[in-house]
């Protein structure tokens, strides 16, 4: 293990090339953010906005999403109505992460220079962060925290502490409550512990905390949705992201398959949507174009809850309708995915595994979903004078700005492959020290478990892949620059 004269703190504050790099920072990230302010006033709303807003006004203990969100935005407005001084403390917090991991990542793997100049950089002039945390979603926090887990992770690698071991846990735990695409993270940790060189205790410690307090998390959620729906759910929303899911593969079945005990009547709107409102409009929906059948007003989904739940008033911001029926939702999907797996995999995660090389830019593609105006929810939680907004930059502008992100992601993904080959069997792997190569192996393990949580959860759509991307290009550089020798 190579040795280290100053300790972390001492590295970042006192290296003169650091310091340089700290002011460069503060002062880009300050100059950047006016400006991007400057082109776009407001935030950026979609469906999902609504939702964390709605559920923060009725300080709701549990929403269609990960409550996480919802908390932050309440503790937030403690401290300002401002969606101005919102989207600044995500930008702010997102490349204060993004700093944590590239300076951990220079302390222990120790690139070049020239390397470290182009990860700073691009890191630091990523325009799609901006775009990310002027969201009011969660989006940017979650991308904040996934980036220290990361750089947690290389800590836990080079060197353990039972205090970073604790503030693991929590970061993970708090990861979780906003959005349960962390639910793979436990497992990454778990990894990361095995291979430490730590006593039996410690390991144990460090994999089974995240894991009581996300089961703490888990058990809270479904007592609370009991409350609203009369069962005991963890995810209002996985019922219909299963149904969703097992939906792309129906049109393709030689025979509409019976249905589960107590799915009969949604098994009918499944079989008459399929058989007279498809075929009259056009093209059978595929992974790429989305959560199609969530969507769609006319799809399964939505018909069979207005025909469930009634012309209700639900005062709960749709947990109480979606949460009544989600459970059959996620037994019928369940169930028609292990009766037709092969179909399943043929028109499900094959496309959404090519989804996950070029993933769809979704939401990204328009500011505010296209339109100038928010819902009386946006406009009551941050004191808009009207539901009209107004930005400089055109609404289209981001599209024409990240259209090549997406082929940049997937071209990333295949260079990472390729160098993480050409570095397995090469003479430099074989001089690298344990946790040298360990690190590497981590990349690799995150990256591939990422990809097949995403491909398995539902559609791919890009603003989720912004961390796994981050990733890809710090490594690749680090890759690049220990390879340096044997490339030339």
């Amino acid at each position: 293990m190579p040795y280290f004269p100053q300790t972390f703190r001492q590295y970042v504050l006192k290296n003169p090339f650091n310091r340089q790099y700290l002011k460069i920072a503060a002062i880009a990230i300050l100059v950047q953010l006016v400006i991007f302010k400057v082109l776009y006033p407001y935030g950026d709303f979609f469906s999902d906005s609504y939702s964390y807003i709605y559920a923060a006004i009725l300080k709701q203990e549990v929403n269609l999403w990960p409550i996480g969100y919802t908390v932050f935005l309440r503790l937030f407005h403690v401290i300002s109505h401002s969606d101005t001084a919102l989207v600044a403390f995500q930008y702010i917090l997102a490349q204060c992460a993004a700093l944590y991991l590239f300076f951990t990542v220079s302390y222990w793997l120790q690139p070049g220079e020239q390397t470290r100049k182009v990860i700073f950089y691009v890191l630091l002039f990523n325009p799609l962060i901006l775009y990310i945390c002027n969201y009011i979603s969660s989006d940017g926090l979650f991308l904040a925290l996934s980036l220290i887990w990361f750089a947690q992770l290389l800590w836990l690698i080079y060197r353990p502490s039972w205090l970073l071991l604790l503030a693991h846990a929590i970061i993970i735990a708090i990861a979780f409550t906003v959005r349960y695409n962390a639910m793979y993270y436990p497992l990454i940790t778990a990894l990361v512990l095995l291979r430490c060189r730590q006593k039996i205790s410690f390991k144990l410690v460090g994999i089974i905390a995240p894991l009581v307090l996300i089961a703490g998390f888990i058990k809270f959620t479904e007592q609370a949705t009991r409350k609203v729906t009369g069962t005991a759910q963890f995810s209002v929303f996985g019922g219909w992201q299963m149904a969703n899911n097992a939906l792309y593969m129906f049109p393709y079945l030689k025979d509409y398959p019976e249905p589960p005990a107590g799915c009969e009547a949604f098994h009918k709107e499944v079989v008459h949507f399929f058989r007279d409102i498809v075929p009259k409009g056009g093209a059978i929906p595929s992974p790429i174009d989305g959560a199609v059948y969530l969507k769609h007003p006319q799809a399964p989904l939505k018909k069979y809850m207005e025909m469930t739940y009634g012309p209700k008033d639900d005062s709960t911001g749709g947990i109480q309708s979606w949460g009544s029926v989600s459970p059959v939702y996620g037994k019928y999907g369940s169930y028609m995915i292990r009766q037709h797996p092969f179909y399943f995999a043929r028109y499900f995660l094959l496309p959404n595994t090519l989804n996950y090389f070029v993933p769809p830019l979704e939401k990204l593609s328009e500011y505010n979903l296209g339109s100038y105006h928010v819902s009386g929810t946006a406009v009551y939680w941050f004191h808009y004078p009207s539901k009209e907004l107004s930005s400089v930059a055109s609404i289209n502008a981001q599209k024409a700005l990240l259209f090549f992100f997406p082929f940049i992601f997937g071209l990333l993904n295949l260079a990472f492959l390729g160098l993480i080959v050409k570095w397995a069997v090469s003479a430099t792997r074989k001089a690298a020290d344990r946790p040298y190569r360990d690190s590497l192996l981590l990349v690799f393990v995150t990256l591939l478990v990422n990809a097949g949580f995403g491909i398995l959860a539902s559609p791919i759509v890009f603003r989720y892949q912004v961390f796994p991307m981050i990733l890809c290009f710090l490594f690749i550089s680090v890759l690049i620059d220990k390879l340096k020798p044997e490339l030339q």
